[in-house]
């Protein structure tokens, strides 16, 4: 039985891809992390095959409640064969993306990096217990390609692009680490795509500019990203598309 948790599973992305393995996969188990299971969709919080798990990213100690938790369910030598960390936040109360440095707000930065970077690496480190088995493994960061330096040419969206250059950071270190302690293993980084959620909603009038998809095609397209990684693809950034991204 393949085992995957999904961290962020109440959000448009991760439901969108806990939905397409349950479809495709009746042998998955699904443990899914979130801070409202009421949002997660029905066909999800009543599958047989999904646990859900309170877990709020913002939150410090989250991650050890979910190991805590963990322990009662799924003993470490069995472990996970997939994470994938679905979690971010773009805008909310008191924070939209800055045009300017004179928009920047020291709380807005920190709830940033702490939801979009600190919450993910702070997860791994707890989850490294059900990490260590012998089997192929994967661990997923959904990014965004705002985060990579080299291809900022437009500036602006400074806490979005500063944090999710850090979960990038995190996610090339870790892939150092990993395979020295959980081989083997592929810890990636993927950009998803412009996709219709509640994250994007607010820029709607722009997106019909852009190439968007709706959160199942995005749940395909990552998940076809991750049936094609084998160790060799470790530290990588993906496109979407399967495309390596520049850091």
């Amino acid at each position: 039985m393949r085992k995957v948790l999904i961290a962020g599973i109440s959000g448009a992305i991760g439901s969108g891809i806990a939905l397409e393995l349950l479809e495709r996969d009746p042998s998955v188990r699904v443990i899914g992390l979130c801070r409202s299971p009421g949002k997660v969709p029905e066909a999800i919080a009543q599958s047989p095959r999904v646990s859900l798990l309170d877990w709020d990213a913002a939150r410090p100690g989250a991650a050890e409640n979910v190991a805590a938790s963990l322990v009662g369910m799924l003993a470490a030598a069995e472990g996970l064969d997939d994470v994938v960390f679905a979690a971010g936040i773009l805008h909310g109360a008191g924070m939209f993306p800055e045009k300017r440095v004179e928009d920047l707000e020291g709380d807005a930065l920190v709830q940033a990096f702490q939801v979009n970077a600190a919450s993910f690496a702070l997860l791994i480190r707890a989850l490294m217990p059900w990490l260590k088995h012998r089997r192929f493994k994967r661990v997923v960061a959904i990014s965004a390609k705002v985060g990579s330096i080299s291809d900022n040419r437009f500036g602006g969206w400074y806490a979005y692009r500063s944090s999710k250059a850090a979960l990038n950071m995190l996610v090339k270190t870790l892939s150092v680490e990993l395979p020295r302690r959980c081989k083997p293993v592929a810890c990636v980084a993927v950009h998803p795509g412009t996709t219709r959620s509640a994250l994007s909603e607010p820029f709607a009038a722009s997106l019909a500019q852009l190439e968007v998809h709706s959160a199942g095609q995005t749940a395909t397209n990552i998940l076809a990203v991750m049936d094609a990684l084998d160790e060799s693809g470790n530290g990588c950034f993906y496109n979407w598309d399967g495309a390596e991204l520049p850091w």
